[in-house]
């Protein structure tokens, strides 16, 4: 496998990523809140945390966010936003699961994961973060469910059409190119200590309007600014122009989902 580093993937979508991702539906931190007692005492880690998808929210339940990250232009971004929010209690660190075990994150009640669980060695983060989480604690991995699983939006298609001609049909990774990996994570956490999986699913409808579906797709690394280089203008334009004549009304709906994984010791 080609290496990736975090530089090439993230940096330049940090800014559309704060912006543009859509989060994750309010009831997964109902459920966490629920289901493990949050009330304001306990140390959570956000492994991978990118510009704060999960750590923002999670800051208000919790004493301490522990918020990794490699990238540091994606911390900056998390640092802004949470002063925005005045959100005082996360504890922005740049680093990633391979650093995970040298970084004194010290003992946390949760790891929670976004995508980026995909990209890392999930089998050894698992046996080390056995190592973190407390007793009665977990594993949560956060994601828009596995690929295929919901009908697309049509209009995914425009965007789908417009890239394929500047970036070629793979998607994309630094590089090289990125394929999703084979085994489920319900799988992997299954041989995992936290082998015990509940799955938790929420649906909901997105409508965005066409500045917001142009800069979420920079926000995906497969289509970042860096991966357009000097096309990024030129790339826009053609997906601007595709998109307004596929939905004139400029109004692009899409079901949204949110799954949970969450993995306890048996």
């Amino acid at each position: 496998m080609t290496a990736y580093t975090p530089a090439e993937l993230f940096a330049s979508t940090a800014p559309y990523y704060a912006k543009y991702r859509p989060g994750y539906d309010e009831n997964l931190y109902t459920l966490l809140a629920e289901r493990f007692g949050l009330d304001g005492t306990q140390r959570v880690l956000d492994l991978g945390t990118g510009t704060g998808v999960l750590a923002l929210p999670l800051a208000a339940m919790v004493d301490t966010v522990i918020a990794v990250d490699p990238e540091p232009g994606m911390i900056t971004e998390g640092k802004e936003l949470a002063a925005e929010r005045g959100i005082t209690n996360i504890d922005w660190r740049q680093g990633d699961s391979t650093t995970l075990m040298r970084m004194d994150i010290g003992p946390v009640l949760l790891t929670v994961m976004g995508a980026a669980f995909h990209w890392m060695d999930r089998v050894q983060v698992l046996r080390d973060l056995d190592e973190l989480i407390l007793p009665g604690g977990a594993v949560v991995l956060a994601s828009g469910g596995a690929p295929g699983e919901l009908e697309p939006a049509p209009w995914l298609d425009v965007v789908t059409e417009v890239r394929t001609r500047y970036l070629g049909p793979e998607r994309r990774a630094g590089s090289s190119t990125y394929s999703h990996p084979k085994e489920r994570h319900q799988d992997i956490l299954a041989r995992s200590p936290f082998s015990e999986v509940e799955t938790a699913r929420w649906d909901r409808t997105l409508v965005r309007n066409i500045d917001e579906v142009i800069g979420w797709v920079f926000s995906l690394s497969y289509s970042s600014p860096a991966q357009l280089g000097d096309q990024k203008d030129a790339f826009e334009r053609d997906l601007r122009q595709a998109l307004t004549k596929f939905q004139p009304d400029g109004k692009f709906e899409e079901i949204i989902r949110t799954e949970a994984l969450i993995g306890t010791r048996p």
